[in-house]
């Protein structure tokens, strides 16, 4: 069994917060994976739905770009290099404000699921 992935063959989809992702690791990808990591593109001036995971605690780690993520009640400016922990059961959303597209990887344990995730402001 291969453990290197080929970004290049990695087929991008939505998630249930409106973003663009490649799975790069996932129990779907890698059988027996316990944790997901994947990098999310936002387009300038584009924003996730405000959701929050059950479950999953997530790591993001800014690669490119600069935005602002509402973390529970607190709004903060992010850029590249930044890093930003999640806990379960915190309400967050990122939003672009840079002239560029913002990506960020983004580590989850346990893996991403839809079924994990919450809308809280489908409006947005």
């Amino acid at each position: 069994m291969t453990y290197l992935i080929d970004y290049q063959t990695v087929q991008p989809y939505i998630t249930k917060d409106g973003s663009l992702i490649r799975e790069l690791v996932h129990p779907s990808v890698i059988a027996g994976a316990k944790q997901s990591l994947a990098e999310a593109t936002i387009q300038p001036g584009g924003k996730t739905i405000l959701h929050q995971h059950r479950t999953c605690q997530e790591i993001y780690h800014i690669t490119a770009g600069s935005g602002t993520m509402l973390l529970g009640n607190e709004i903060t400016a992010i850029k590249k290099g930044d890093t930003i922990y999640i806990p379960p059961l915190t309400p967050h959303r990122v939003t672009n404000t840079g002239p560029g597209e913002l990506k960020i990887l983004c580590c989850c344990v346990p893996p991403y699921s839809h079924e994990d995730t919450t809308l809280l402001d489908e409006k947005e």
